[in-house]
């Protein structure tokens, strides 16, 4: 006989790794408790030798299908002869890490429980189980407890409560298990927020959808923005209305059956689209492919996901078999993700609003992913990614503040790497406050105290300026070395390496606008060796959004010498252009750029 103290780390809670451990440990007639730790999972276990072993071999090899092990670590201690196996509170140690799993799509299982007439569960839109539905999302704090969670104010009946305490149940300890007699419920509103009164909110918003309506629809991590895919005169509204006249929107496709008859779609592409975390994948438009071309103009790729949530599953029951799925927003805000302010701000884009009264407490955005030579490439890691993290061998508690644009931050922490979900341009107060209050949230649930702060060289970054409020030494890192350093780290790279980084616009360290570089990097240090040549950036950050100002200052650089540019200008732009070729001559208001993505621009 020999008892063991065992400490389990990884992706260990919300995923059921203490239901699969009691039922284990009951299976092989050992004794002792199981609970959740800020460190991870903990057991106490007592029993004969050989069945320990079983257990440790069982515990490595066979965990939950959702958990991610990372490392097993046990002593072995005197015996107590415990009586039985428990499952106990929940404590939090000092100096610990606990890996929080992302928000997973809903499982085979709770599909089959809401399409059962039988089932309990029929037409239940937030069922789900300790394999799948909302993680992230909800957790307020750590360990993860339903107290700890959104779900806080929705007490369990006594049904889900004796599958909750049901050790052979699959909802065993499943914080957020609920049922349509004790969990949250959907409802319909105008564009106004006034409740409209119908027997079956999804029914109802699916007819809506059918007759051409545009809702906006709050699901797992936010707000969408949905209508018909197939309906142009829906999808054209939703531009105007959004103010969005070109930018791709994402499509949701009843099933994968659907999705092959617009996109070609190869094995990896399947499997991604049907994974667990559900992302937008972007797919290559079939030469049959007859959709509006108003859902992604100019594009030859169109992003598709598949349902990733019970609410999904049964709009499609009654509704169109494609929906245009873009983020609850105006044009640069963060998603919305609160009742009220969805109404307040998104009640001149759509005609109707399916609501429903869990909270959501850190909105999250759809992942979006491309797979490039056979291999996942995330373009935007998110909903089903975040917040699990990359192991590196980083031992320091370093906060990375990120840039300004499509924003993420990272924190490290003993050996991991976590990278926030997509934050957004931080170009509004809105936005920032966003960005700040996740950053606050990442600290606290994984008990995280910087001991250094890394930030762009930039001065002028919302970030950096962000950054300098900690009395904490700084990291400034050049724009384009980050970028290198980030693709040598993706790429398990240590030796130095030749780096190419063609950007937009990024702080050098001559306070000039770099972004067409060739460096020599090492992870922590590089060495400028080239550069495409510098132009004068003509009004500065406006060039971008006024692509002609470009055009005339390379004009300006090619000809000058040559010939009076004048005329050509003038018959290319018009007056306007005069003005800038005075400011680029008298040098005011133009920053030299060594850019390439002004060169594309011009």
């Amino acid at each position: 006989m020999n008892r063991y103290l065992i400490t389990v780390e990884g992706i260990v809670q919300g995923v059921g790794f203490r239901p699969f451990v009691f039922n284990l440990a009951i299976s092989l007639k050992l004794r002792g408790w199981v609970n959740n730790n800020s460190q991870g999972v903990f057991i106490d276990i007592e029993g004969n030798s050989k069945s320990l072993k079983i257990f440790l071999k069982t515990l490595e090899e066979n965990p939950p299908p959702l958990a991610k092990i990372e490392k097993v670590t046990y002593i072995i201690n005197p015996l107590i002869n415990y009586v039985d196996f428990s499952i106990k509170e929940s404590e939090i140690l000092e100096n610990t890490i606990t890996l929080i799993s992302p928000d997973i799509s809903t499982c085979k299982d709770c599909i089959e429980d809401i399409k059962s007439t039988s089932n309990r569960r029929y037409k239940y839109p937030f069922t789900n189980c300790t394999n799948c539905g909302p993680r992230f999302s909800i957790i307020k704090a750590i360990p993860y407890d339903r107290d700890k969670t959104t779900m806080k104010n929705f007490k369990m009946c006594n049904s889900c409560l004796s599958e909750y305490t049901s050790p052979t149940n699959r909802r065993f300890h499943a914080q957020p298990n609920a049922c349509k007699c004790c969990g949250p419920q959907f409802f319909i509103t105008d564009n106004k927020g006034k409740l409209l009164v119908t027997e079956d909110p999804i029914e109802w918003a699916a007819d809506a959808l059918n007759n051409g309506k545009i809702l906006a629809i709050k699901g797992l991590g936010g707000f969408h923005l949905v209508c018909d895919a197939k309906n142009i005169s829906a999808i054209e509204l939703l531009r105007r209305r959004k103010i969005r006249p070109e930018k791709p929107f994402a499509v949701m496709g009843k099933n994968i059956t659907i999705i092959k008859r617009y996109c070609e779609v190869n094995k990896l592409e399947e499997e991604t689209l049907t994974s667990i975390q559900k992302p937008i994948v972007l797919l290559k438009r079939s030469p049959e492919y007859f959709l509006p071309q108003a859902i992604a103009p100019k594009q030859n790729t169109i992003g598709f996901m598949l349902p990733f949530t019970p609410l999904h599953e049964l709009l499609f029951d009654n509704g169109p078999d494609l929906l245009i799925m873009t983020s609850g927003n105006i044009n640069s805000l963060p998603l919305e993700y609160e009742n009220e302010n969805a109404i307040l701000n998104l009640s001149t884009i759509v005609d109707y609003f399916l609501m429903h009264n869990r909270d959501i407490h850190i909105p999250i955005d759809d992942s979006v992913v491309k797979i490039v030579n056979n291999e996942l490439m995330v373009l935007r890691r998110a909903r089903g990614y975040a917040p699990a993290p990359l192991k590196y061998d980083i031992s320091n508690a370093i906060l990375a503040c990120g840039p300004n644009m499509k924003n993420t931050f990272c924190l490290s922490k003993k050996n991991f790497l976590f990278v926030s979900q997509h934050n957004g341009n931080l170009e509004n107060l809105e936005t920032i406050e966003h960005y700040k209050r996740n950053i606050e949230h990442y600290k606290n649930i994984f008990m995280f105290k910087p001991m250094a702060i890394a930030c762009d060289l930039h001065p002028n970054y919302i970030s950096s300026e962000y950054a300098h409020e900690y009395p904490l030494p700084k990291i400034q890192v050049q724009h384009h070395h980050a970028h290198i350093v980030s693709c040598m780290v993706e790429n398990k790279l240590r030796a130095k390496v030749i780096g190419i980084a063609f950007d937009g616009t990024g702080y050098g360290t001559d306070g000039s606008l770099w972004g067409g570089e060739f460096m020599l990097c090492t992870i922590s240090a590089f060495e400028r060796v080239g550069h495409i040549t510098a132009v004068p950036l003509p009004g500065g950050d406006i060039a971008a959004s006024e692509p002609w100002r470009m055009a005339v200052s390379y004009i300006n650089y090619a000809l000058k010498d040559l010939t009076d540019i004048t005329e050509l200008v003038t018959s290319m732009f018009g007056e306007k252009a005069l003005t800038i070729l005075k400011m680029i001559n008298s040098n005011i208001n133009c920053f030299m750029t060594s850019s390439m993505g002004r060169f594309f621009d011009a």
